[in-house]
C-alpha cells in the first residue's frame, strides 16, 4: 500500500511540475553550462534550498544550455528571457532553477543618458599642489622619485612611476586603507606591516608621487549607475604638457589605454569609445599584483564598463587630501550623466561628528568642467 501511495505521489509531482515548468533530471549536483560560445565545465552546483537558483546571462540572441550528468535543457536568450525549470536530483529532490537575461555592464553604459555641456552650476576651479610643498619635497627626496621617473620624456616618466608604485605596494581590495592617507605614511606602513592597499590607496600614493614631480594629476573614483553599490574603482588621470591632454593610469592593474594608433588616451575617451564600439588597446603587460594578466575584455569591456557611468574626484589635488582631521574641509566634484541618481542637491555638505571633518560635494552634468585641463 505504501509503495502504491509513493508511486502515485511521484506521478502527481511530475504531472504537476510538467504543467508548470520543464523538468530535467540529474544524479550529480554538478552541472556544466554552455553560454553562447563559452563552455563552463562543472561550474554550477544544484542548490535546492535556493528558490529559484538564478543563472544570469548577457548573451542576447545566443543559446544557454544546462548539462547535467544525464540530461540537458536549452533556451535561446532574448531581452525578455526569464525561463523557469526544475532540476530533479536523484529522482526525489527538486531544485527550482531560472535562466534570466541581464543586460551587460557595457549595455547599461551604452544606454546612459548624455552629459550636458550647458550645465552652468557654479563649481570652484580645480587646483593642483605645487611640487615645492614641503611634504611633496620630502616624498620626492625620500624615495628618490626623480631617479625612478628617469630622464626620458613626460610619458616615460609617468609610466615609470606607475610601474614603481604597482610593484612596490600590492593591491588588497579586502581591507580598509590606513587612517593616515598620504603616500609617505602609507608606503611605510605597508612595508612595516607587510600589507597592501585598495585601489583608492594605490591611486592616492601614485597621485602624490606625480604631484611631487610637478605633474598635474588627480585620482578619480569611477562608479557604476547604481545609487548604492559595494564596488567601484579608483584610477589616476595625469596631464601631459607635451600633448595638452589627460591620460588614463591605473596602478592597481599597472594599466594604461591607447587608441587604434597606439596613442595614450584619457578616461573620457575610453568611455566614449566603449559606448561607440571603437577600438581600444590595453598595454600588454597590464597585470594584477604580478600574478595574473589583466585582459582587455575583462578589464575594459566588463569591469570598467560598469564603473565608467559617473565620476568623482577631490577639488584640490594635494598631499594628504583624504586624511580626516579636526576642522578639515574636504571638497569633491561629481560628474553625473543626466539619468544618474542623486542629481540634487547641487552642493551637498556633510559634517562628521567622529572626526570633526566637513565634506562638501559639488555636482555637475558638464564634462567640460570636470575634465578641464589645467
Amino acid at each position: 500500500m505504501k509503495s502504491i501511495l509513493l508511486l502515485v505521489s511521484i506521478f502527481s509531482f511530475y504531472q504537476f511540475s510538467s504543467a508548470q515548468n520543464k523538468i530535467i533530471k540529474a544524479n550529480s549536483k554538478t552541472v556544466s553550462i554552455r553560454d553562447g560560445d563559452i563552455f563552463k565545465k562543472n561550474t554550477w552546483t544544484i542548490s535546492p534550498e535556493i528558490k529559484p537558483d538564478v543563472y544570469e546571462t548577457s548573451n542576447l540572441g545566443k543559446k544557454v544550455i544546462f548539462y547535467t550528468d544525464i540530461d540537458s535543457i536549452s533556451i535561446k536568450i532574448t531581452n525578455k528571457t526569464q525561463y523557469d525549470f526544475i532540476i530533479v536530483l536523484n529522482d526525489s529532490i527538486k531544485a527550482p532553477t531560472q535562466i534570466k537575461y541581464k543586460p551587460s555592464y557595457l549595455d547599461i553604459l551604452k544606454k546612459a543618458s548624455k552629459f550636458n555641456s550647458n550645465d552652468t552650476r557654479k563649481i570652484p576651479v580645480f587646483e593642483y599642489q605645487d611640487k615645492e610643498n614641503p611634504n611633496l619635497v620630502a616624498l620626492r627626496k625620500g624615495f628618490k622619485l626623480d631617479s625612478i621617473a628617469g630622464k626620458g620624456n613626460q610619458t616615460l616618466k609617468i609610466l615609470n612611476l606607475l610601474h614603481w608604485v604597482h610593484d612596490l605596494i600590492p593591491h588588497d581590495g579586502n581591507h580598509e586603507n590606513p587612517v593616515v592617507k598620504n603616500a609617505m605614511s602609507m608606503i611605510n606602513q605597508c612595508k612595516k606591516e607587510d600589507r597592501g592597499l585598495n585601489c583608492r590607496g594605490l591611486a592616492t600614493v601614485l597621485n602624490e608621487c606625480y604631484l611631487s614631480l610637478g605633474f598635474k594629476s588627480r585620482f578619480v573614483t569611477c562608479m557604476p549607475k547604481d545609487s548604492v553599490f559595494n564596488d567601484c574603482h579608483v584610477i589616476n588621470m595625469v596631464f601631459l604638457d607635451e600633448q595638452k591632454k589627460w591620460i588614463w593610469v591605473d596602478p592597481t592593474n599597472d594599466a594604461y589605454v591607447m587608441n587604434e594608433k597606439g596613442e595614450l588616451i584619457n578616461i573620457e575617451e575610453v568611455r566614449e569609445k566603449l559606448i561607440n564600439n571603437k577600438p581600444l588597446i590595453l598595454n600588454p603587460d597590464a597585470n594584477w599584483n604580478n600574478r595574473s594578466s589583466t585582459t582587455k575584455e575583462n578589464y575594459l569591456y566588463q569591469y570598467m564598463a560598469k564603473n565608467l557611468y559617473r565620476f568623482s574626484c577631490p577639488l584640490v589635488s594635494e598631499y594628504d587630501s583624504e586624511t580626516r582631521l579636526k576642522g578639515k574641509e574636504i571638497v569633491y566634484v561629481e560628474l553625473l550623466p543626466l539619468d544618474g541618481f542623486q542629481q540634487k542637491p547641487d552642493k551637498d555638505e556633510y559634517f562628521s561628528n567622529t572626526n570633526n571633518t566637513k565634506v562638501i560635494t559639488y555636482k555637475t552634468n558638464n564634462p567640460n568642467i570636470f575634465w578641464k585641463v589645467p
